[in-house]
């Protein structure tokens, strides 16, 4: 019988491997929310992530620690220990270069153990992400949203994860204030 497949609840999904990773971390109504505290919530992501199969224990706490360690280095701005967490993540990977058909140069990401795939590809997602554009990788500045993005606009001056949500909160909150200023 196959597994069924549980919609993706998380609010903010397709974002770069890294931040989509951050991701499964949010707040329901003031409510922590934690996609990969069960093996369930963790094939969902998985099966989001494009990398379902790979479920297990292991998996699931190789994605824990990949995903503590892009926040403590977005958080932390990249201080030694922070790196040192992301660094021991990429530690079970390596890139492989070869020439493939047609004269095409190819890289390849291998792990030591499959169940720590998923991890090592958001890791290394992140170094991605900080060398093409560090001030893209945005935490939503509403005070109660714990979500992060990649910035894609033209103008890079995005700065609400959604404005169907948090932009629309900010702009609620900013006319109340204004409608019940004193005058």
């Amino acid at each position: 019988m196959a597994p069924v497949q549980v919609p993706d609840p998380r609010p903010l999904p397709g974002e770069p491997p890294a931040l989509d990773l951050l991701n499964t971390q949010w707040l329901a109504s003031g409510t922590p929310v934690d996609l990969l505290a069960t093996p369930d919530g963790t094939r969902t992501w998985l099966a989001a992530a494009d990398v379902a199969g790979m479920s297990g224990h292991g998996t699931r706490q190789a994605l824990i620690a990949a995903r503590q360690a892009i926040r403590d280095v977005l958080t932390d701005h990249g201080r030694t220990a922070a790196r040192d967490r992301l660094n021991a993540v990429l530690s079970h990977g390596r890139l492989r270069l070869s020439l493939g058909p047609g004269m095409t140069p190819t890289q390849t990401l291998e792990v030591d153990d499959p169940a720590w795939q998923p991890a090592v590809t958001a890791a290394a997602n992140l170094l991605d992400l900080l060398d093409r554009a560090p001030d893209r990788i945005r935490r939503c500045q509403h005070p109660a949203c714990v979500l992060w993005f990649f910035d894609t606009t033209r103008s890079g001056t995005r700065r609400w994860c959604s404005m169907a949500t948090c932009g629309n909160r900010a702009k609620a909150h900013r006319h109340y204030a204004r409608a019940t200023k004193p005058r």
